[in-house]
């Protein structure tokens, strides 16, 4: 049995993981939805769920906890100066994975003046 402060911290870098998953998760249907909805006849990219998928809804939470571990483990910083660490992280990750998102899928929203 721990401390505390150990179980708090604990507790905290599992709230980052389950923080991490929902930011992946969400950001991945938002902007993948596009492309596996289909454009012109039908065409899809299923990399979109088979590449980018997995790797935002287990990349983005191995980011949070290693982000968690780094500056309240490693750095010794206050758990508070952690919790902003890894909610800026996530925004950031969540912006780069919007941005990569929407080049992947930008065939797919493109509109054709005719």
């Amino acid at each position: 049995m721990g401390t505390g402060i150990e179980r708090t911290r604990g507790w905290a870098g599992c709230l980052a993981v389950v923080a991490g998953f929902c930011t992946g998760f969400f950001v991945w249907v938002s902007g993948a939805e596009p492309g596996l909805r289909g454009a012109f006849e039908g065409e899809r990219d299923w990399s979109l769920l088979y590449a980018e998928g997995p790797l935002m809804v287990f990349g983005v939470p191995a980011l949070a906890l290693a982000a968690w571990a780094l500056v309240g483990g490693v750095l010794r910083a206050r758990d508070s100066v952690a919790a902003v660490v890894v909610v800026l992280v996530l925004a950031g990750a969540g912006w780069g994975c919007l941005e990569w998102l929407e080049m992947r899928t930008e065939p797919f929203t493109e509109s054709y003046g005719w």
